[in-house]
């Protein structure tokens, strides 16, 4: 039976933990601090949950510089419930504003209001999607699909990378070529959001920094960010100020399945219309369970809340803070650039094996994605990976090829290991 060591984890998610947080959690799932109780165990309402809340948040807020006006929420759902939620809390917000703005002109004119506002909607209403990869694209398919009752399609593809590659995702092209909503387009309302992910994990395809083209312009409206961060979520120093939301799902980077993380701006949290006037102007409400607002103001525990996994993911944003000191995740950062660089550096040297499928600008720190010479050879590359305890490197079931997934809690070692094998598994195949 291998030990822990022996094994060299590059899953996708479910992802690897640091063993010291699965040893301590182990200790904690059955008595947690000497309370006779498991953390699976314990009232999500006690004020032992609550403080390991409070400590998980406090963890983060330090860890990213979070500004005071943002609002941490643990969710159920994963980064596919955000699709959901994204689209159904920012066309609320979108609705409110307009409603307010109507208001204003209307006074207490509620008919000429509702007028107004259904108009706008039908005429305006856009939701700006940055499709570079597979969950971009579902992501945008569920926004169309929730919005398809209203008769029109409002999600505008502002990118669609795939047209500058030959059918297939792997590049990101450039920002003078997007074709995002104009920040003061219909009458200064622009889009309702600018969705994009930060990395995907199944095309490999990273943004390398925070894109010009949505910061701040002078004379426009804020555009309002929104990101999916799943995949790379504490592997590189983020501005949260510049985004309306971050989300992410746990299993990557932070910790285990069945939690969800949010980062949102308040002011959004309290910028929402009425369930009724949304149902007057055509638009569904937010379901309560995806409610941003409803889940800020329960403190992320209107429902039962997995206050275990909420305290893993509070573990291992601990040891990043102790592990890196001041540095906090520019520590982190410039590990998981050495770690990738070390992968890469034997791909390129050799390209008669391997070919990694994206553009060097835009190639994922986290989600190494290359093909091996042929698939007989594949095949191989994967079998000799197995006899050396080197897991978890198939490619993703939509797209094939090798994957190597470098989270956070994969260690140099295990990446050098990789690197060891890549190089002799070249030296036998070169031709």
């Amino acid at each position: 039976m291998p030990a822990r060591t022996d094994v060299a984890y590059f899953g996708a998610g479910p992802a690897p933990l640091p063993t010291s947080v699965l040893e301590k959690g182990a200790a904690a799932f059955v008595n947690y601090e000497n309370s006779g109780l498991g953390l699976a165990e314990i009232s999500h309402r006690s004020s032992t949950a609550t403080r390991i809340l409070d400590e998980t948040k406090k963890a983060l807020i330090s860890l990213l510089n979070i500004p005071d006006n943002y609002e941490i929420l643990f969710l159920h759902g994963g980064g596919s419930g955000e699709f959901s939620a994204v689209v159904f809390n920012m066309v609320a917000v979108w609705v409110e504003k307009r409603r307010r703005r109507a208001q204003k002109e209307f006074g207490d004119n509620d008919e000429a209001i509702l007028l107004r506002v259904k108009e706008e909607l039908n005429y305006s209403l856009r939701l700006d999607y940055l499709v570079t990869g597979s969950w971009s694209l579902k992501a945008s398919q569920e926004a169309a699909q929730l919005l398809e009752p209203l008769g029109r399609n409002f999600v505008n593809v502002a990118l669609d990378a795939r047209e500058a590659n030959g059918g297939k995702f792997g590049t990101i092209p450039p920002e003078d070529t997007w074709k995002l909503t104009p920040a003061d387009a219909n009458a200064g309302c622009g889009s309702a959001f600018v969705y994009y992910c930060d990395n995907e994990t199944v095309d490999g395809v990273e943004f390398p920094s925070f894109p010009k083209s949505l910061q701040p312009q002078a004379g426009e409206d804020e555009r309002l960010v929104v990101a999916d961060m799943s995949s790379n979520f504490l592997s590189r120093q983020v501005d949260i100020s510049r985004f309306a939301l971050v989300f992410c799902g746990a299993q990557k980077n932070i910790g285990i399945t069945d939690l969800t993380l949010a980062i949102v701006r308040k002011d959004l949290l309290t910028t929402m219309p009425s369930p009724s006037f949304l149902h007057k102007v055509g638009v569904w409400s937010p379901p309560t369970i995806l409610n941003w607002s409803v889940i800020s103001k329960n403190n992320s525990l209107y429902n039962t809340m997995p206050i275990f996994s909420i305290w893993i993911a509070g573990e291992v944003m601990r040891r990043l803070l102790a592990s890196y000191g001041d540095s906090k995740v520019a520590g982190q950062e410039a590990v998981s650039n050495a770690k990738a660089e070390t992968i890469y550096r034997v791909l390129d040297a050799n390209p008669e094996v391997y070919q990694p499928v994206n553009h060097k600008s835009v190639r994922s720190r986290m989600n190494i994605c290359f093909r091996v010479k042929d698939a007989a050879t594949e095949e191989e590359f994967l079998e000799g990976a197995e006899t050396r305890m080197l897991q978890g490197l198939k490619g993703h079931r939509s797209v094939g090829g090798i994957r190597a997934s470098n989270y956070n809690a994969v260690p140099m070692a295990n990446v050098q290991k990789l690197a060891e094998y890549l190089s002799d598994f070249a030296r036998a195949n070169s031709s």
